[in-house]
């Protein structure tokens, strides 16, 4: 097999590896924040998405549409952990957990009533002229998932460092009492990591939906894989949910090009018991987190 084929493999899954990093983010802040998984987090990349697409048809710019749609998976996010998870704050973790997995429940379900159970797409963000490199082809779409990834990881980044906000969330995800002592307000930090997460989540949604489409259900599955994208790099490691992703995006292409693309999506799943049973820390270590 020549080198071209290798390389369409390996952007095939760094463009898939860049979308499960994002949402891979998201599990990791909110576990930083309340101890819990948040099983909805696929939700606001199906949100994203259908939002998106739902806001293009109504005349509007693309750009506007895709802004608005991120908006739309964040107020979703804020309105759940208000009315879900604020009046559950003094339950168990798994509690927690179930809860979670009530709200995505409701959500695809909300979705399928708003929406339909049709497959939606989103126009590329710009020419879908394929591009040619060293014998592999390439959607210029699949640099805008990739390029977009990385200014959300830069950003995510400068945020943490720069602002009293990220701040706050960064001294709240290493230890809780310590950041209640200094005056911080450890309820609002997890409110906003509800919102951050979504965010992060409904990029995702609307970089990959041209490429891959969205549905109702579609978060089922980007979910599961940002789950496991963060379990392999280290859950609460945000460095660990970047690599994690790529690695996992990797796993993917290189499975399915060499293997059978009919066991791509089992990869993932291979990767939680592997790290379950082998690595429980992840690669780069899971980090420990106090409830909220």
């Amino acid at each position: 097999m020549g080198g071209g084929a290798w390389l369409q493999f390996v952007a095939s899954g760094l463009t898939a590896g860049a979308i499960y990093a994002l949402v891979a983010l998201g599990f990791s802040i909110i576990f930083n924040a309340s101890g819990a998984i948040n099983f909805a987090q696929g939700e606001f990349v199906m949100i994203g998405g259908m939002s998106a697409v739902t806001l293009l048809a109504t005349g509007l710019p693309l750009a506007v549409a895709v802004v608005l749609a991120i908006v739309v998976a964040v107020l979703v996010a804020l309105l759940v952990e208000k009315l879900a998870i604020e009046p559950a704050r003094d339950a168990d973790t798994v509690t927690l957990i179930i809860i979670t997995i009530g709200v995505s429940l409701f959500l695809r379900g909300l979705a399928q009533l708003v929406w339909d159970k049709g497959v939606h797409r989103l126009p590329a963000f710009s020419s879908e002229q394929p591009l040619h490199f060293l014998g592999a082809t390439l959607l210029p779409q699949s640099l805008w998932v990739m390029g977009g990834a990385a200014f959300a990881v830069v950003a995510l980044s400068a945020f943490y460092g720069r602002t009293l906000l990220g701040k706050a969330m960064l001294a709240t995800s290493y230890n809780r009492v310590a950041a209640q002592l200094v005056g911080i307000n450890t309820r609002s930090v997890l409110f906003a990591s509800f919102g951050l997460a979504a965010a992060l989540g409904a990029l995702g949604g609307v970089l990959i939906a041209p490429i891959a489409f969205t549905s109702y259900d579609a978060g089922i599955m980007l979910g599961l894989k940002g789950f496991a994208a963060a379990m392999l790099g280290g859950l609460g490691s945000f460095a660990g949910a970047v690599v994690g992703g790529l690695v996992l995006g990797l796993l993917e292409g290189l499975g399915a090009g060499f293997i059978s693309s009919a066991y791509k999506d089992a990869i993932a799943f291979v990767v939680i018991l592997a790290v379950l049973f082998l690595m429980p820390g992840g690669l780069l270590g899971a980090r420990r987190s106090d409830r909220v």
